[in-house]
């Protein structure tokens, strides 16, 4: 007699690209609910639909904590979340229950440094400012200091976090014939050579450069890293730009280090909370562009990354090595 095997129980906790999606719907190790919306599911519908899963697939903005775990019960073995980061995930109380978690580290580099270039030479050149200008008729004669920026050329470039993302900004950077380029952190990192990177103290590197981008993981010690005394070692005439966590900047201090000209401009992809509300003091600010978290949005890498999430939920499921698996 053959017994057939149980099938597993997977939650998807929002619609995301096809190429994942069919990858989970084919497998005949599963059965998929998915919250089928582009927008978050609500507190109340992931403790519903998390009851007795196997199986969790989740985004960076679903809260997975013990209340979570607890709705979701003993059944569930694997967590695949679909993002870089999991500041969301509550890795202490999944570590507890022995729960595996999956995560897309490598895919989406170059996208958010790309994203991270365009942001930095858009906030630097002012491009907001110069399409406003043309729509509202703002361009009138040519006029030798109108919209004038900062640019890379002989510049001092300032990474916090040379990670993957980190070290592809830079290596993207350098063309631009920016001279030095400082970056600081945990450790030294030997890849840094590839740029000519110098690993300098915070303070130094808060002081020589004219570009600091923050590229670095939202974590205890880099938590409001970005305070009142950061911007005040920073140069009048130096941009800042962060594409990380929008809980590495301190907002009120960012907005009133903008407002003074304590630093010349700042570019966020990234914001606190997320969407940052329209009545936000930084949207009023011209020297000010934020985006709406869109580092990883190319069709290509949005594809990837699901795929790889649903590989590594499969992988979980069946017990087998994970293409891209955290270490708890």
């Amino acid at each position: 007699m053959h017994f057939a095997q149980p099938v597993l129980r997977v939650f998807v906790t929002r619609r995301i690209p096809q190429e994942g999606l069919e990858l989970l719907q084919r497998a005949a190790v599963c059965t998929v609910s998915l919250w089928d919306s582009d927008e978050p599911v609500p507190r109340a519908e992931l403790l519903k639909g998390v009851e007795g899963a196997h199986g969790l697939l989740c985004l960076l903005s679903d809260r997975i904590d013990a209340e979570v775990l607890d709705a979701a019960g003993p059944n569930l073995k694997v967590i695949s979340t679909m993002s870089v980061g999991f500041d969301h995930l509550a890795i202490d109380e999944i570590k507890k229950r022995s729960i595996r978690v999956g995560y897309t580290p490598d895919v989406l580099t170059d996208a958010t440094a790309e994203l991270t270039v365009a942001l930095l030479l858009a906030t630097a050149r002012r491009l907001p400012e110069g399409i406003q200008e043309v729509k509202s008729g703002g361009w009138s004669s040519w006029k030798p200091l109108w919209l004038c920026g900062y640019g890379l050329s002989g510049s001092t470039v300032g990474v916090i976090g040379l990670g993957r993302i980190g070290l592809a900004v830079a290596r993207r950077l350098k063309p631009f014939g920016v001279k030095r380029l400082l970056y600081s952190g945990r450790q030294p990192k030997p890849q840094a050579q590839e740029v000519d990177g110098e690993y300098v103290p915070l303070d130094s590197l808060l002081c020589e450069s004219d570009f600091v981008v923050v590229s670095c993981a939202l974590s205890p010690e880099t938590q409001g890293l970005c305070d009142k005394a950061f911007f005040t070692k920073m140069k009048t005439t130096a941009v800042f730009i962060n594409t990380s966590r929008g809980a590495v900047v301190n907002q009120e201090d960012l907005y009133e280090a903008l407002t003074a000209g304590q630093i010349a401009a700042a570019g966020l992809d990234v914001t606190t909370p997320e969407p940052l509300p329209t009545d936000h003091p930084l949207l009023a600010l011209k020297n000010c562009v934020v985006l709406p978290h869109i580092g990883s949005a190319t069709y290509s890498t949005r594809g990837i990354m699901a795929k790889l999430t649903a590989n590594n939920l499969l992988a979980g499921l069946t017990g087998e090595a994970m293409p891209s698996e955290l270490k708890l």
